[in-house]
């Protein structure tokens, strides 16, 4: 006769069976609920402010906002403004208060806050209700399961959050790479979670002395090896440091471990939560190809009759400027593109994301249509002069690179051979931020960050012509090291100046840290000469440098809104000068080092922009940040 107390644990631990199973079908299916919801907020608000910002410019332009319109007005508190004031102050506190980890890595409040609520909620999930029906609390098999069930549930969204056609962008109209810092967190407390997982299915093995012979068990150890080695090497010193070598691992481990994990999970029919990952970076991939196959069509056999190759050119020790033209290729200010040249990468496909410095607009063909000027020989100059060394034009994509090393040193290397490239172009990607409402913008860039400021000014005065912005004052403002950096974009900064309409205040401030705009300190022809072994380059390299030096001339001398000193700029009286001038909306848009972000930073918190100065008619700040690097 059966022992009834026996049966009775038989039919406890049956009972406590069906609720763990359960519940690790339902939570993981909840916890998604919620995560959409989420999603849905953010996109609701980011959706509605960028259309606000647009009806708001229309209605500007027609002048139905004399706030707008009107010149300068003295500043007075207006309970009108009062929301404007606390918008700016969330703007303030989100994004500007920073948390700051030695002099490279830099979290604002904001992924502070998404890091923390993600944290705590998924944990909750996982421990909540890990009371069993003996009234053991927090059983471990209760939340032993239940953390790999949830960790594998967040498997789509971190490949969907790599990816560079996603539907989470789509959805909150957040760009891939503002999204790039989530996927990386969302990876890492996943890699938490299935430790918690792992590690209990271990010592479970041992305490009952059982083999590690499942082949199910065996993957989902190897899955969980290969998530380890991922996450240790996307620490930010080894991806800065050995950036193509975390390109070739990232993609060999995400591999292993999808294929590993799905062969775990599908053990207890969790497979769901990872075939999707597949068809999710399948798509993009597909997406990917076609826009490869059209965006460079001449490579694969459909001829245009346009000249597809590259040209690599360097500028200086550490920077190479590389121009092509795509006839079919369109894109807009800011935006980055992936470029892929199987003669410098060691693998045939291996892409690299640099940002667009020219324009894809018709700007300088204006100048031939407009009024002749007083000075009718400088007029004609303009319109008939080939766009120079450093001017971008219609359908020509534009780079600059800087040198570090592996794949930027061997383009270097091509560059001294003055060899043509094969080059594949992938994009573009990334938000091109929408200026047209402010009233005031502010452009800072360090270095090869010229590449988002300088083609961002073009489309800014282009608008400002074709009565389709509010901006009457823009500064831009570049930080170089050395005085010929100037040259990149002295033909383009001399035709938009050109080009600025009457109603737009253009200010030109070029810094440089290092050595000032001499003779001695152009670039030496026998750098060059030595590199390639040909003394010819000689000649070719002193007629550069001689025009270059009456560029430089032209541009100081001329250009009365143009500005050149020696020493890093003040950023912060500078920025504090705008914003005490300006009324509004003023945007600050800067793409640069961390350091120069830092800076940047610090000079719009409180108070020089704060809420009660935003209530008596001071500007509503907006900052657009940009910073280069490894992320």
């Amino acid at each position: 006769m059966n022992n009834p107390t026996s049966i009775l644990a038989r039919a406890g631990v049956v009972a406590d069976s069906t609720i763990r199973i359960r519940r690790n079908k339902h939570y993981p299916m909840e916890a998604w609920y919620c995560i959409g919801l989420f999603l849905f907020f953010i996109g609701v608000f980011q959706w509605t402010s960028i259309l606000r910002s647009k009806l708001a410019r229309r209605r500007s332009i027609r002048g139905g906002d004399p706030e707008v319109t009107a010149g300068p007005h003295p500043r007075k508190f207006a309970f009108s403004r009062i929301a404007v004031g606390l918008t700016n102050a969330y703007r303030v506190i989100a994004f500007r208060w920073t948390l700051e980890f030695g002099e490279s890595y830099t979290l604002n409040m904001a992924e502070v806050f998404v890091t923390i609520a993600y944290i705590v909620f998924l944990y909750v999930w996982a421990f909540t209700n890990t009371t069993d029906l003996e009234g053991d609390k927090l059983a471990w098999t209760y939340w032993w399961n239940r953390a790999g069930t949830l960790a594998s549930s967040q498997f789509p969204l971190i490949t969907a959050l790599g990816t560079k056609n996603n539907l989470v962008s789509l959805i909150t109209g957040i760009s891939y790479d503002k999204l790039n810092y989530i996927h990386r967190m969302v990876t890492r407390v996943v890699f938490v979670l299935l430790w918690v997982h792992g590690a209990s299915e271990i010592v479970h093995k041992f305490k009952f002395k059982k083999e590690f012979t499942e082949t199910w068990l065996l993957c989902g150890i190897v899955a969980l090896v290969a998530l380890s080695i991922l996450c240790i090497i996307s620490l930010r010193p080894v991806r800065a440091g050995a950036y193509e070598f975390f390109f070739y691992a990232h993609f060999a481990l995400v591999t292993i471990f999808l294929a590993c994990a799905y062969i775990h999970v599908q053990e207890n029919e969790y497979g769901y939560w990872i075939y999707p990952c597949f068809a999710i970076w399948g798509l993009d991939r597909l997406l990917r190809v076609v826009g490869l196959i059209v965006s460079n069509h001449s490579y694969f056999g459909f001829r245009s009759g346009a000249t597809m190759d590259a040209t690599a050119e360097l500028l200086s020790e550490n920077f190479v400027r590389l121009r092509l033209h795509r006839p079919h290729f369109h894109w807009t200010a800011g935006q980055t593109a992936y470029l892929i040249m199987p003669s410098i990468s060691r693998l045939p496909f291996e892409a690299h994301p640099f940002t667009i410095a020219s324009s894809d607009s018709d700007l300088f063909s204006s100048i031939e249509q407009d009024k002749p000027s007083k000075d009718t020989s400088n007029q004609r100059s303009l319109a008939m002069h080939e766009l120079g060394s450093s001017a971008p034009f219609r359908k020509e994509l534009i780079f600059f690179i800087n040198v570090r090393g592996g794949f930027t040193a061997r383009l270097k290397e091509a560059a001294l051979a003055r060899r043509k490239i094969m080059v594949f172009v992938d994009g573009p990607y990334g938000p091109s931020p929408d200026l047209g409402s402010y009233d005031t913008s502010v452009l800072i860039a360090g270095g090869s960050g010229v590449s988002y400021t300088l083609p961002t000014l073009l489309d800014i005065i282009e608008k400002v012509r074709e009565g389709k912005s509010n901006c009457r004052r823009v500064v831009f403002i570049w930080a170089i090291r050395d005085a010929n950096h100037i040259h990149w974009i002295d033909d383009t900064v001399v035709r938009a100046l050109h080009l600025a309409p009457p109603s737009l205040s253009v200010s030109i401030r070029i810094h440089v840290t290092g050595v000032p705009v001499t003779t001695e300190s152009l670039p030496r022809s026998e750098d060059h000469s030595e590199e390639t072994g040909d003394d010819s380059n000689l000649d070719i390299v002193e007629k550069d440098n001689a025009k270059a030096m009456e560029k430089t001339k032209d541009l100081l001398h001329a250009m009365e809104a143009v500005k050149i000193e020696n020493g890093r700029p003040n950023l912060h009286a500078t920025l504090r000068e705008e914003v005490e001038c300006a009324t509004g909306k003023m945007s600050v848009s800067v793409c640069g080092s961390q350091g120069i972000a830092r800076s940047v930073r610090y000079a719009l918190r409180f108070p020089v922009s704060s809420p009660l100065n935003v209530v008596r008619g001071g500007p509503s700040v907006t900052l657009h940040v940009e910073s280069f690097g490894y992320a």
